[in-house]
């Protein structure tokens, strides 16, 4: 009998010998195909996204956790975050999770979309309503206020801190305002 593995030595393994011993050599079979499966997994990496404090991070985390079978490493210094899913259709659920939340990037992979904004009128418009833009914190705020004030025409906006909606007012062309929300790394929608 060797004491170590509990079996006697001069029998072929046998689950029936030792269960305790057959779970601890399943549990390892089954880390190693985990750890094979999560080698082989797709990624996509999203640049330029806005992460200005660990709200931020946390925001981007719990958005990609949504998607079962997805998940997120956040570099907020980097402005970037890394999705790693078993498919691309997983991924491309994961980024619309993602910039739905509010978040917006440049994506490493071309099969990946970040969708631009849909609903937004065309033209100038005096007042634009805008909602799911990520705002958790005043460097949030201010990073909204800037890429709104680079419209030619905006006059002023009413985002603050931890809202749903904002409006921007002037005379401004709307697909303007959220392409310059997208460069600052934010995402948002035309509220209804």
């Amino acid at each position: 009998m060797n004491p170590w593995l509990g079996l006697a030595v001069n029998r072929p393994f046998d689950h029936t010998n030792n269960p305790v011993l057959f779970m601890k050599t399943l549990h390892i079979a089954l880390a190693l195909v985990s750890a094979a499966l999560l080698a082989q997994a797709d990624q996509v990496k999203l640049a330029d996204v806005h992460l200005c404090c660990g709200g931020c991070v946390k925001g981007a985390e719990k958005a990609v956790a949504k998607v079962g079978g997805a998940t997120a490493t956040v570099d907020k210094d980097a402005g970037t975050v890394t999705i790693a899913a078993s498919s691309k259709a997983i991924l491309q659920q994961a980024v619309e999770s993602l910039q739905a939340a509010g978040y917006y990037g440049k994506t490493s992979d071309a099969s990946i979309k970040v969708a631009a904004t849909a609903g937004v009128p065309a033209g100038k418009v005096q007042k634009l309503k805008v909602e799911g833009v990520h705002l958790c914190c005043g460097k949030c705020v201010t990073a909204v206020q800037k890429a709104v004030g680079r419209v030619a025409g905006v006059k002023g906006n009413t985002a603050e801190k931890n809202v749903a909606t904002f409006e921007v007012t002037g005379d401004f062309n709307a697909k303007d305002v959220f392409a310059e929300l997208n460069k600052a790394g934010l995402a948002g929608k035309v509220a209804k």
